[in-house]
């Protein structure tokens, strides 16, 4: 049995979800790649992935094998590459995921610069509003927004994002301006499904959190969809400071309650802690790091006011 070959007949099965289409991810026989699976699996003495007439599935130890496999392949990859010399110079696919919204207004742009300074590297970027485990999903480098737990992933801070209130100045000059938190009861409301439950705001409180039931006039589940409607006058919505900057900016929007906004959250670069580390990573990371900071470092508008810095994502 050769268990290099098994082990990479195993991931390919795992990341493509057949095993036909993991023959042609890795040019191998479907045949081959049957006989391999079986074999690791008599090896390890246990079942790794369970077969239905319709799909694949990693069991449990299957998952935390699949981890232990990619690991072994990405050190294996660097070695070689380090001993050829070519470890020095980013090449590959680097993979890399953020949050929808903030993926597209402030990765992308970093990400399409770094290619263009990086000729040897190729990207695959997964937008999406959940996190991400980076082994079990092939992931290079995330960005990841709130405070992280402990774990053997590196992270580098690049700044922070707040939670704000907004309103457009016509309905603030329709409605008035709420001074409180609990003003808000009495208000129309834009809820966000994404953010937090849409009937209920959570302010920071002197001894205890203030929950504020609301009765939302609209609810969605994208944030930019929320700031139109609120831009339209339809209500108070309450969103991440880097979704209504540009509204902000522009003077479409305006920022109530500033005082009783919850602490900053933490913006964070994150990836695997390697012992072999890969050019491709680590390029793109002090590449991207400055780039981030200045973008988050961006002046959100104060209370009642606008910009006089022009946006910029």
């Amino acid at each position: 049995m050769d268990q290099l070959a098994a082990i990479k007949a195993f991931v390919a099965v795992a990341d493509a979800g057949s095993l036909s289409a993991a023959g042609r991810r890795i040019s191998m026989p479907l045949t081959t790649v049957s006989r391999h699976l079986a074999a690791l699996e008599e090896l390890v003495g246990v079942r790794l992935i369970t077969r239905t007439t319709r799909e694949l599935a990693l069991t449990e130890t299957g998952r935390h094998y699949l981890e232990s496999c990619r690991r072994i392949l990405a050190e294996l990859d660097a070695a070689r590459l380090r001993v050829t010399g070519a470890q020095d110079e980013p090449q590959g696919e680097l993979a890399i995921t953020a949050p929808v919204a903030f993926g597209r207004l402030h990765v992308l742009p970093i990400v399409t610069a770094f290619l263009k300074s990086s000729q040897r590297v190729t990207a695959r970027m997964l937008l999406i509003d959940r996190v991400v485990d980076l082994i079990e999903e092939g992931i290079d480098v995330s960005v990841r927004i709130g405070t992280l737990p402990d774990s053997s992933l590196r992270a580098t801070r690049v700044g922070d994002i707040r939670l704000m209130t907004c309103a457009s100045p016509a309905y603030l000059a329709e409605r008035g301006v709420p001074s409180t938190p609990r003003e808000l009861a009495e208000h129309d409301c834009v809820g966000v499904t994404a953010l937090s439950p849409p009937d209920r705001l959570i302010y920071p409180g002197a001894k205890a959190p203030q929950r504020i039931a609301v009765t939302p006039r609209l609810i969605v589940n994208t944030a930019e969809a929320a700031i139109d409607a609120a831009k339209d006058g339809l209500g108070v919505v309450r969103v991440l400071s880097y979704q209504a900057r540009a509204s902000l900016a522009e003077g479409s929007l305006r920022r109530i309650l500033e005082v009783f906004e919850p602490e900053p959250i933490p913006v964070n670069l994150i990836h695997r802690e390697d012992r072999l580390p890969q050019a491709k990573v680590q390029s793109f990371t002090t590449f991207a790091a400055p780039r981030l900071r200045q973008a988050l470092a961006e002046r959100v508008p104060p209370k009642g006011g606008t910009s006089s810095k022009p946006y910029k994502p």
